[in-house]
């Protein structure tokens, strides 16, 4: 009962420090938990085990992607330094023609695209690279980009290699259709981005910032970049080859998506960042001002990455992450047994944000789908049930990609938080309505 009750009062003092920014994110993902974990272990609530090893579980399963992201986040930087954006940023203003609603609506597909992997961490650096150059020269808030990026990346990582859908096919033993059970509802939310969220934000946009009737020549002398410091480092001369090394590495990352090639997105960026850093900037001496320049950058993201870590190794070592997840089951009251299916999509959305993807599906959903078997529902309906909730999951402050999505564009995580979830909630009730009236999960089962 104690330890159920630090875990929720841990998530809330957490989340009250991030919304009120009485601490970083970084000091309080390890502060916070740290303080709790002491305490569930000294009122001997605690599982077994000292908090140097639970710290230590933890920082191994986001180890791998703190690394990768310290290459993805070098190779992109070096990438910008010789200037492989700059005409895809020249193409884009001259399209929009000054339009913040074109640039707005130009963002929605180009994530969506790029989500296409299933990989945050690329989406966000692809589309950030791409996108924040023409948001600052047309002075547009960075906020829309931080919340488009992350909607659309949340309605694709449904995909199968995307991680949550693996998840519930493997703990409720059911097939691939379930991905076309789910098509729908994503093709839906995705239009409701592209058509809807994209475009309201463009009219706010309009208002604030009008329409600029810019020139060609006016967006040429826009984009033209005249800084002595940035022409020295830029490579226009090896532009093609900068353009097929970064194409051929998202081929790949893709490819590995589908197929499995043995190459992890860890080796691709390491690999990608040697050869980038070899061909543009033979010199040594470059070679390490480039990663000098960059490095900070990259380390602020990377120590967020771990200490993400060490918030999941307390959390789960200490038997709070199950405590939590067991306290969802006992709650529910037994009259909502023929909304169970409802019940599961409802508790995915806070049981996905707090507690881990591999905690809620292979520790809360099998005893959710224990007692939803009794009350008639199938393996298929519970497990479509569960994916409901990633509409939010990606908000979570355990997503490690997220603080990389939040240093490039210098967003507050609480306030974006915020501006996110509101349009998140529409994508989680096009997702439960459209499975509802496909007649895959059924609203009620008479018990």
């Amino acid at each position: 009962m104690l330890l159920t009750v630090l875990s929720y009062v841990m998530i809330i003092v957490f989340m009250f420090v991030i919304m009120k920014k009485k601490m970083s994110p970084f000091t309080a993902l390890v502060l916070i938990p740290l303080i709790f974990a002491l305490i569930a272990i000294f009122t001997g609530v605690s599982n077994k085990g000292s908090i140097g090893d639970f710290v230590m579980e933890g920082i191994k399963t986001t180890s791998t992607t703190g690394i990768m992201l310290l290459f993805a986040i070098l190779y992109f930087s070096i990438m910008l330094d010789a200037g492989l954006f700059d005409p895809i940023t020249k193409k884009m203003i001259h399209i929009a023609k000054g339009d913040p609603m074109k640039v707005l609506i130009a963002t929605a597909v180009v994530a969506a695209a790029v989500s296409l992997n299933g990989d945050g961490t690329t989406t966000t650096l692809i589309c950030c690279s791409a996108f924040i150059p023409i948001y600052k020269k047309l002075d547009m808030k960075l906020m829309n980009l931080g919340v488009l990026v992350i909607l659309q990346n949340t309605i694709m990582n449904l995909l199968p290699w995307g991680g949550p859908t693996a998840r519930a096919m493997s703990v409720l033993n059911v097939g691939a259709e379930i991905l076309a059970y789910l098509i729908p509802g994503m093709i839906i939310a995705l239009l409701y981005v592209i058509f809807i969220v994209a475009p309201s934000m463009g009219r706010k946009e309009r208002a604030r910032l009008g329409v600029k009737q810019l020139t060609d020549a006016e967006i040429d002398e826009m984009t033209t970049v005249t800084d002595e410091e940035t022409l020295a480092i830029r490579r226009p001369k090896i532009w093609l080859f900068n353009a097929i090394l970064t194409i051929g590495l998202i081929a790949l990352l893709v490819t590995d998506s589908f197929v499995g090639l043995g190459l992890p997105p860890l080796f691709l960026f390491l690999t990608g960042t040697v050869i980038a850093l070899m061909v543009n900037y033979p010199v040594l001496k470059d070679q390490s001002s480039r990663i000098g320049a960059n490095g900070g950058d990259a380390v602020q993201v990377v120590i967020l990455v771990f200490a993400a870590g060490v918030f999941m190794g307390l959390f789960q070592g200490t038997g709070m992450a199950d405590a939590l997840a067991q306290s969802f089951t006992k709650i529910i009251p037994n009259q909502l047994a023929g909304f169970w299916g409802l019940v599961i999509a409802l508790i995915s959305a806070p049981g996905t944000f707090f507690i881990s993807n591999d905690g809620f599906y292979f520790g809360v959903l099998p005893v959710l789908a224990e007692a939803g078997r009794a009350y008639g529902f199938t393996d298929m309906q519970m497990a479509l049930a569960s994916l409901m909730g990633q509409a939010f999951h990606l908000l979570s402050p355990l997503v490690a990609f997220i603080y990389l999505l939040l240093r490039l564009t210098g967003l507050d995580m609480g306030q974006w938080q915020k501006e996110a979830a509101k349009w998140a909630l529409g994508i989680f009730i096009i997702f439960v309505v459209t499975i509802v009236l496909t007649g895959h999960m059924p609203l009620y089962i008479p018990q």
